[in-house]
């Protein structure tokens, strides 16, 4: 699977059990979803565009490089992915958000759009899809087909915790697209919940029930 990457590293892990545990709070599991984010992108932004460009330090000229080309782009599936958005642009101030707004038909699981908006010009951007758990693969896919249909071209994903199934239909729908992964749990419940997972992602940052 040379488009999906697993990161393996402890300071993830270690996040992502304190995720887990139902006792851990709004704000903490708020906080942790944002470190974990930022963590993921740093492993996630390393094949970045360089260029070189001419800085003048206090000893000599040089040149030295830059991030090249049009700023990142990062797309959020609301509402969950919002939360990773802030961790990403700690290490990118500048770049772009867009949105995507899916809701899952609760017979189905499938998934239907009812909001997008992306900056301009999306497909000269390197974009950032995040949603913090990839379960049924339905939203994601559906978010990655609706970024292409408005142009956009190199598309990464990022969630915290995957299912094997989610990971499997995103691959499928999407080889062409590099996927970032914190952790691959075990399977879903009939539910269509992650298993061990850790619950209502979207519920457990934003306080609601």
């Amino acid at each position: 699977m040379e488009n999906v990457h697993i990161i393996d590293h402890p300071l993830i892990q270690h996040k992502i059990s304190m995720l887990r545990d139902k006792h851990t709070g709004t704000a903490e599991f708020r906080a942790l979803i944002e470190e974990i984010a930022m963590l993921m992108a740093y492993e996630a932004l390393r094949d970045l565009p360089l260029e070189e460009i001419e800085v003048e330090t206090p000893i000599e000229t040089c040149m030295t490089p830059v991030i090249a080309g049009k700023k990142l782009a990062v797309v959020p599936i609301l509402r969950a992915g919002l939360g990773m958005v802030n961790g990403i642009l700690a290490l990118v101030p500048t770049a772009k958000v867009g949105h995507i707004g899916l809701y899952r038909d609760e017979t189905t699981h499938e998934p239907h759009e009812y909001y997008c908006k992306l900056p301009s010009p999306i497909e000269q951007r390197t974009i950032v899809v995040t949603d913090p758990m990839l379960a049924t693969g339905g939203s994601a896919e559906a978010a990655v087909d609706f970024i292409k249909q408005h142009g956009g071209k190199n598309i990464k994903f990022m969630c915290i915790i995957a299912a094997p199934e989610g990971l499997a239909r995103l691959q499928k729908a999407h080889p062409d697209v590099q996927i970032y992964v914190g952790h691959l749990d075990r399977c879903l419940n009939s539910d269509a919940y992650i298993c061990p997972g850790l619950g209502d992602a979207g519920d457990r940052i934003f306080g609601t029930k």
